[in-house]
């Protein structure tokens, strides 16, 4: 599946909130904490264009990642795929790309995923393993790869 990463700007934020409510849903209602304001408000309230990026497919918004620079490296937040695109491989490819990438400036990169959901397996594959964790999150980091 081709994709295309643009730059976000401020304007894609909604976009981005309704597409997180949609894709969390089944898993904050699992933990009883789905609030439909709530999950919209909390991605308006940390969207940074400058370190996000749009997933285009065949022209069409597909998802979002965002990277941003914290003080012992990066962390990965707004990982989101619309539902047509999950499951075929778009995730890990993007993941591999991104990782690639960062590891060539040598930053461990940290994220965190709500308890039972799916996508721990997919950043598991990728080498995060679990700093800590509480009754709602994991928190996961993976150190950088040696690119030489």
């Amino acid at each position: 599946m081709d994709s295309v990463l643009r730059s976000a700007v401020a304007g894609d934020v909604e976009k981005v909130a309704e597409l997180r409510a949609v894709v969390m849903r089944p898993d904050l209602e699992r933990l009883g904490r789905y609030d439909e304001q709530r999950v919209r408000q909390r991605l308006r309230d940390t969207f940074s264009p400058q370190y996000s990026s749009i997933i285009e497919v065949g022209g069409s918004f597909a998802g979002s990642v965002t990277v941003r620079p914290v003080d012992d490296g990066l962390l990965l937040e707004h990982f989101y795929l619309a539902p047509p695109f999950q499951g075929r491989g778009l995730g890990s490819s993007l993941l591999r790309d991104l990782l690639e990438r960062i590891d060539a400036d040598g930053l461990p990169v940290r994220l965190n995923v709500l308890q039972g959901s799916a996508a721990r397996r997919l950043y598991e594959r990728h080498d995060f393993v679990v700093e800590s964790e509480d009754a709602i999150d994991v928190f996961m980091v993976r150190l950088p790869r040696s690119t030489s």
